[in-house]
């Protein structure tokens, strides 16, 4: 069994102390940055970092930092400098599946206070402590918020795409889209649907939140503050809106193909009959 193995068997839920490297009591606050890198870290193939925690993942990073690895393609560090930061982007390469260039990211100050009351005042979010569990939350949130940016521009871009095939339906004068067009679009909102229900799960709740019911208020004050289900819904109908343009202008093209053959039938029969009514005249 590898390091990494032996370290995917330790308990989900641990808290961080300066004895595991991270030491946060002496400073007012730290930053956690969360961005998109890819459509999926494959963290089974982690070998190189020390892990901390599990479900999510929370990997050693920089000199008194961490990170937590989300499965979906996310990456949140915790008191990493840029320069850290660019270096663990660089070990984590070579696990990002179907890499993502974007600027896309959220960033939140974090204040530790033994006993505080865990709420967000302005940018900055109040913890008691800095237990696993709690960064996992903090991360899930982070994540979910920056995956919703992702598909809101990607979501943006397409409308803009379709907007011919509106006015094709409509009857006014554009060039017709191609089938095979038409069903690319078909395809890439089911894969975003996919991606946002069945592997971001944007509506659920995290794994610490259902192992640690007293994480539930601190995780529904980072929902309602990113506004993570009202954005969902609103994805979700323009999602549904996608779909219904892009499959009434298949129906749409479908139709007139059909006439077209139906057309080019009735057109070689007539011309059929001409031929033997001529036949039979020259006889």
């Amino acid at each position: 069994m590898t390091s990494a193995d032996s370290s995917l068997t330790q308990p989900a839920a641990q808290t961080l102390t300066p004895a595991t490297h991270l030491d946060w009591a002496s400073k007012e606050t730290i930053l956690a940055r969360a961005q998109i890198v890819g459509e999926r870290l494959s963290l089974k193939t982690l070998d190189r970092a020390e892990l901390l925690a599990t479900n999510p993942l929370i990997i050693r990073a920089g000199a008194t930092g961490c990170a937590v690895l989300l499965r979906y393609g996310v990456i949140i560090t915790f008191d990493l400098s840029v320069d850290e930061e660019n270096a663990l982007l660089d070990m984590l390469r070579p696990h990002i599946v179907e890499p993502i260039e974007s600027d896309i990211s959220e960033e939140l100050s974090i204040a530790f206070r033994p006993e505080a009351k865990e709420r967000l005042e302005g940018n900055v979010l109040w913890l008691q402590d800095y237990s696993a569990e709690r960064l996992q939350v903090v991360a899930e949130a982070l994540g979910k918020s920056v995956v919703l940016n992702y598909y809101e521009i990607e979501i943006a871009d397409i409308f803009k795409s379709i907007k011919p095939f509106t006015l094709g339906i409509q009857g006014k004068n554009v060039r017709s889209p191609k089938e095979e067009d038409l069903l690319n679009y078909i395809g890439g909102t089911l894969l975003i649907q996919q991606k946002m229900f069945g592997i971001v799960e944007v509506g659920e709740k995290p794994d610490p939140v259902w192992d640690d019911p007293t994480l539930d208020r601190l995780y529904l004050r980072l929902e309602d503050e990113y506004e993570l289900r009202e954005r969902l819904v609103i994805l979700e109908q323009k999602l549904a809106l996608i779909s219904r343009t892009v499959e009434t202008s298949l129906n749409l093209l479908q139709r007139n193909s059909s006439h077209r053959v139906e057309w080019y039938i009735t057109i070689l029969i007539v011309i059929e009959i001409a031929l033997a009514i001529y036949e039979l005249l020259t006889r």
